[in-house]
């Protein structure tokens, strides 16, 4: 029955019997956390020294030329996204991680795909490094919304304790 209020989150539910949704919510935040800390980092120093992050990051000086509105706006976008994981970080609900995860998902696999296609003035360890490193935080955002739906449908289908 609805009160006229809207809905809120989910509190999590007790883990099942075999520790099977501890373990994946231990997975979720780990990769949470790793997401979380490399938007951090990666924003926090765009926003604050853009054209340090521009002359020093890896490989970014292979891409367009530097300027530093993008790279301040970029900067600031990245802690927002850092924000949001931070908080399904914290909190791994469903209703935190999913746009959390989609949130960067969004972001990180176009950003893979454009590596993938701008690798031409790269060195072979400059390729490997952002092919690698590209690809695993794009792979870590899916996971989470793969690995929340299948904790979560596997405590609606257990017994209540």
């Amino acid at each position: 029955m609805n009160d006229g209020r809207s809905p809120s989150p989910a509190a999590p539910q007790a883990a099942s019997a075999d520790g099977r949704d501890t373990a994946l919510t231990a997975l979720i935040r780990t990769s949470l956390a790793v997401l979380f800390l490399d938007e951090l980092v990666v924003g926090f120093w765009n926003q604050a020294f853009p054209e340090s992050f521009y002359n020093n990051f890896p490989t970014v000086s292979l891409t367009p030329p530097f300027s530093e509105h993008y790279a301040r706006d970029f900067g600031g976008a990245t802690l927002g996204l850092a924000v949001v994981l931070g908080i399904a970080f914290v909190a791994p609900r469903a209703a935190f991680t999913i746009p959390a995860a989609a949130a960067f998902s969004t972001f990180a696999i176009p950003h893979f795909f454009f590596h993938l296609t701008h690798l031409h003035h790269a060195t072979l360890g400059e390729k490997v490094f952002l092919t690698t490193a590209n690809a695993v935080v794009a792979l870590l955002g899916l996971l989470v919304i793969a690995l929340t739906l299948v904790r979560d449908t596997r405590r609606r289908r257990s017994p209540a304790t």
